[in-house]
């Protein structure tokens, strides 16, 4: 094991660019794929491409505030206080690296947004805590557990398929979670990762030469809460140093908060999630200046988001307006049969999600396809619906759009912890195939 990693993390080191360069790079490769494979020339691949290019201005816009708000809400003295507790129970290394992938799991099958911040703010915190552990692995591990987020309870296509009105009911009609989330093969699976992931990650440990460890110190937040004498202080600065703003702001979002879930249940999403950490980070942080002084410190990680997401954007439009995703699905469809087919369609949607990194768009895309294929060939539809959010969610971990904001709250870069990603991906995908033939 150590061997494999040491040698997947050499040639990530050597080969892999910087995740800016690796989404060019893929549009190139899906603009050739696109005349190849398809009807498209030169002329309309472009013009699918920049048709796409502002298609998830939205979502980019969603993921700048997972990584601001759970920056800005991580830096308050009460949740690092709350995080560095948990932290101080890993006595090892090797406890710090299991428990940060359990914690992980456990957050992502909650929510992915949740998972995706808690899971690095939490190895961060670990790093502080205990010696001589790989802050790499570390982060890796924390990101590992986002493998399952399709597999719990914010999963978009077995939420989606459960929803009246979607977009696919006239075909499957209304498909309840207890066939998707809660059906024996999805917990089999959820299981299996919980239980073999985090001892893998372990596994992974490198020798104590080839360990890579950090100054504590460094990861200490620079965010200096200025301190002025109050007769000193004009108006404006007693308003931006009063309490009581915060305070009453933070209760209106509270009251809120309160409110959905009163009436939803505890049903969270991107924006939940985001609500929640934007208004307990300025109830945290006491004060509006010392809040802004926060949000000004965690915005610089989000460049990468900002830059990319337009990009990957582009990357989709090529690939649905030309038909590239549906080619490449229906290749897996012709050589399957009932038996194999959901294993076929989890390893077709593996490989359309490298280039569409986004689960309701990748649904949008490829369930109609895999529908009625499923329908054709008898297979279960709701195992082939849960197939194809399981291999959107796999190759995750190897695809650098997803790991940006973990990365950007780490201080690492995405060579730095794909070789450990892919064993994961391959440990990962053995227990999903498993999960989806025989259960």
């Amino acid at each position: 094991m150590k061997s494999l990693v040491s040698f997947f993390n050499r040639v990530m080191q050597r080969f892999l660019p910087d995740p800016f360069l690796f989404v060019i790079i893929l549009t190139f490769v899906v603009f050739g794929l696109g005349l190849i494979f398809t009807d498209s020339g030169p002329y309309q691949m472009v013009q699918h491409w920049g048709t796409g290019f502002w298609g998830l201005l939205t979502f980019s816009m969603q993921m700048v505030l997972v990584l601001v708000t759970g920056h800005v809400l991580a830096s308050s003295q009460i949740f690092k206080k709350g995080l560095g507790a948990l932290a101080s129970t890993a006595k090892s290394p090797g406890q710090a690296i299991i428990i940060v992938t359990v914690v992980s799991i456990i957050a992502s099958l909650i929510n992915w947004g949740f998972g995706l911040v808690i899971g690095a703010l939490f190895a961060k915190e670990l790093a502080k805590k205990v010696k001589n552990v790989d802050y790499r692995l570390l982060i890796a591990s924390a990101y590992s557990g986002f493998v399952v987020w399709h597999g719990g309870i914010s999963g978009s296509v077995p939420l989606t398929i459960a929803t009246k009105g979607h977009f696919t009911e006239d075909m499957i009609g209304i498909i309840p979670t207890d066939q998707t989330i809660f059906a024996v093969f999805n917990m089999v699976i959820v299981g299996g990762i919980f239980l073999i992931i985090p001892f893998v990650n372990r596994m992974m440990m490198p020798s104590k030469e080839e360990t890579i460890t950090i100054d504590p110190a460094i990861l200490q937040d620079d965010v200096q809460a200025a301190t002025l004498e109050k007769g000193a202080m004009t108006p404006a600065e007693k308003l931006e140093n009063s309490r009581i703003i915060s305070l009453l702001i933070g209760i209106f979002g509270l009251v809120f908060l309160f409110y959905y879930f009163a009436t939803n249940g505890f049903k969270l999403n991107l924006d939940i999630v985001n609500f929640l950490f934007l208004f307990l980070g300025i109830l945290f942080h006491g004060t509006p200046k010392h809040f802004l002084d926060a949000v000004l410190n965690a915005v610089k990680g989000a460049s990468g988001i900002i830059i990319q997401f337009p990009f990957y954007a582009g990357i989709m439009g090529m690939m649905t307006a030309s038909g590239l995703a549906a080619v490449i699905s229906e290749a897996f469809v012709s050589i399957s049969n009932d038996f194999t087919f959901p294993f076929f369609a989890f390893i077709s949607a593996g490989i359309v999600n490298i280039f569409v990194p986004s689960g309701g768009g990748q649904w949008a895309v490829q369930g109609p396809i895999m529908l009625e294929a499923a329908q054709a060939l008898n297979a279960s539809i709701p195992k082939t619906a849960m197939a194809v959010a399981w291999g959107d969610a796999w190759t995750n971990l190897i695809q650098p759009f997803w790991a940006l904001p973990a990365l950007a709250i780490a201080g690492l870069r995405a060579k730095d912890i794909m070789g450990y990603c892919v064993l994961t991906l391959v440990v990962s995908g053995v227990i999903i195939s498993l999960g989806l033939t025989f259960f």
